[in-house]
Parts: C-alpha cells; structure tokens; sequence
C-alpha cells in the first residue's frame, strides 16, 4: 500500500535551517503532487507547499521568501527547506498526496523553533 515518510525535522533556533524530506512508497508510478502541510494543537491543518511534477510552489504567505518546495521529476519525493525559521513556524509538518480520489498522509514530522 501507499507510505508516505517525513523526515528532517527537529529543535532549531529562530533564524535556524531545517530540510524536511518526504518519502512515497508502495507505487509504481509518480504522483502528479505531493504536498507538505502543517498543523498546530487546536488548529487546521494547513497548506504550505504544493510539489507538482510540472511546477512546484510556496502557497503559504507567512512563509514565502523563506521555504523552498522542490520536487524531482523521476521519483515520489518532496523536500521542503526551511529557512530563516520563526518560533511561529513550530508545527507538525505533513506530507499528503492523492490517487483516484483516496488520500494519504504521512505520520508528520515535528519542527519546533526556540525564540
């Protein structure tokens, strides 16, 4: 079946860097996206980042000019770099893509930021 695997996060000060990677598995063609959000306690989960094979993008406002999307185009991937880091950024960061209408979703990868 389908896995999706975040990786990369972790404590990192405010101005910090972190890479988070993520992982599709159990398929034997590419996603035409795979696509990082991130969720707060008591919040929506939210959008950051769309990786299309096409084109790939930042969606989330408060986080442009500081993330990166990238998506290779020969492998179910998604990196997402963070830099310049906010305490505002701490969340648990998810990766999700879609087939034929079913939805999968990584376990998340936690990213805290200290002020």
């Amino acid at each position: 079946q389908v896995q999706l695997v975040e990786s990369g996060g972790g404590l990192v000060q405010a101005g910090g860097s972190l890479s988070l990677s993520c992982v599709a598995s159990g398929v034997k063609f590419l996603f035409d996206s795979m696509n990082w959000y991130r969720q707060a306690p008591g919040k929506e989960r939210e959008l950051v980042a769309t990786g299309r094979l096409d084109i790939s993008g930042i969606k989330l406002d408060s986080v442009k000019g500081r993330f990166t999307v990238s998506r290779p185009r020969n492998k179910n991937t998604v990196y997402l770099q963070m830099n310049n880091l906010e305490p505002e950024d701490t969340d648990v960061y998810y990766c999700k893509t879609q087939f034929r209408e079913r939805t999968y979703w990584g376990q998340g990868t936690q990213v805290t930021v200290s002020s």
